[in-house]
């Protein structure tokens, strides 16, 4: 039989129909298909049921901030309002007082401390301030103070010439503790408050009333003055001590307790304190900080503070940061099946507004604070095909207590699309086997 081209030609078609069979339909039919693609829900990046809670409230009037303390103590900014720039910061300035002077001198845990003896200059300031209607306690050359009773007085009575007095045992005089101070507070990080003066008397003290909050942190860390502020839930009397009245006393009954409080010229009224709010279940209660600076008379300062106050305890809610039922993502395959990609449960937990850099430092999770939580991040594991309610992926969202979140279940299946679909998208398959040989 001789072999002629038409024979040839029709061989070679059958082959390729052969191998068509026997190869390219169980290669199209059992090949391995493409991934599903996820798409991120618009707006799940940021989980927006906590930006409906209440929102700490500051007056534009003046400078002012509120902050909340730590574990560690440190204070997490929670707004500011008004003037963000470098201002006079009036009666503020004794809390640098005593903190620089009890950093290299500090308080003994019992007793007075040290004596310090009032000299003639002491005596002259007294009654220069006296004089000019400034804050002051009596006097007189020769008593003696423990350091304990003049640090009350700087602080509880905010007498000023107490205030020098202090300085002046401690530095040697006002001016060798202005630069003494000056450095204190820039190796603690605080680059926009000056003083001038132990004060706070000079226009030339400034700062923000965010540093403010700082410098009341510190404070309050130390457990020598929140003793002398009641803040140590003992106050224990010292025998001996002073009557030192506490005149920067104020808002008591709006769940305040003062830190400092005055008025200069340049400054305004000014207020630093502290107050707390509730937390959930058996945890103690957050402890807030506020400074306002500026300020153009009492009437509006107290407004302003009990408002501010009375938001922080609002935004300080728990806040859902995850919700069931909620569709944060879909998925789609190439032959056309979608589905969305639901949380399977709810989480509350707190957001510390939107300061995402700075909510390590608080790791109790049960207030919102206003703001809405840091950035979520949606996470599916590649596949084909699954039921309905599989487990597909998984939401997260950071927290100062740690990383919260839920699986992600299909709200739909996505079916293999049967022998056509794969019979006439060879290309889409192809891929999908390189993409399968190489993973």
């Amino acid at each position: 039989m001789s072999i002629t081209p038409g024979r040839i030609i029709g061989v070679a078609v059958g082959a390729i129909a052969i191998l068509g069979i026997g190869v390219y339909g169980p290669a199209m039919l059992l090949g391995p298909l493409p991934a599903v693609s996820v798409t991120v829900a618009e707006g799940a990046a940021s989980a927006p049921s906590g930006a409906d809670a209440a929102t700490v409230t500051l007056p534009a009037e003046g400078a002012s901030a509120m902050a909340v303390l730590g574990d560690d103590d440190a204070a997490t900014t929670l707004a500011v309002g008004g003037d963000t720039e470098t201002v006079p910061i009036g009666a503020a300035v004794k809390l640098v007082t005593v903190l620089a002077t009890l950093d290299s001198l500090p308080l003994p845990p019992d007793g007075g401390g040290p004596d310090i003896t009032i000299g003639p200059e002491d005596y002259t300031d007294y009654l220069r301030y006296a004089a000019e209607d400034a804050r002051t306690l009596p006097v007189l050359p020769g008593e003696k103070w423990t350091e304990r009773d003049v640090v009350r007085a700087v602080l509880l009575a905010s007498s000023n010439n107490h205030a020098d007095t202090l300085v002046r045992w401690a530095f040697g005089g006002v001016e060798p503790y202005v630069e003494a101070a000056n450095t204190w507070l820039a190796e603690n990080g605080f680059t926009a408050t000056r003083v001038a003066d132990a004060t706070g008397l000079s226009g030339d003290n400034v700062g923000t009333a965010e540093e403010l909050t700082r410098l009341a942190a510190l404070a309050l860390a130390d457990p020598g003055i929140a003793g002398l502020f009641g803040l140590d839930g003992t106050t224990p009397s010292v025998a001996g001590e002073r009557n030192v009245p506490d005149a920067v006393a104020h808002l008591g009954d709006a769940g305040v307790r003062a830190l400092t409080r005055g008025y200069t010229d340049e400054a305004g009224v000014g207020f630093v304190y502290t107050t707390t709010v509730p937390a959930l279940s058996d945890q103690p209660p957050y402890r807030l900080v506020g400074a306002m600076t500026l300020m153009p008379d009492w009437d509006t300062l107290d407004a302003a503070v009990v408002a501010a106050v009375e938001s922080s305890a609002q935004s300080a809610t728990p806040g859902e940061v995850i919700t069931a039922g909620t569709p944060y993502a879909s998925v789609e395959a190439a032959w056309g099946d979608r589905a969305d990609l639901i949380a399977s449960v709810s989480r509350t937990d707190a957001s510390w507004g939107d300061r995402a850099d700075l909510i390590a430092s608080v790791s109790r999770t049960d207030a919102s604070w206003g703001g809405s939580v840091a950035e979520a991040s949606v996470t599916v594991e590649p596949f084909t095909t699954a039921s309905s309610g599989s487990d597909v992926g998984r939401i997260s969202v950071p927290t100062a207590a740690g990383e919260v979140g839920s699986p992600l279940e299909l709200a739909g299946a996505i079916r293999d699309p049967g022998p056509i679909w794969r019979l006439t998208n060879p290309a889409v398959l192809i891929e999908a086997f390189f993409a399968d040989q190489q993973g």
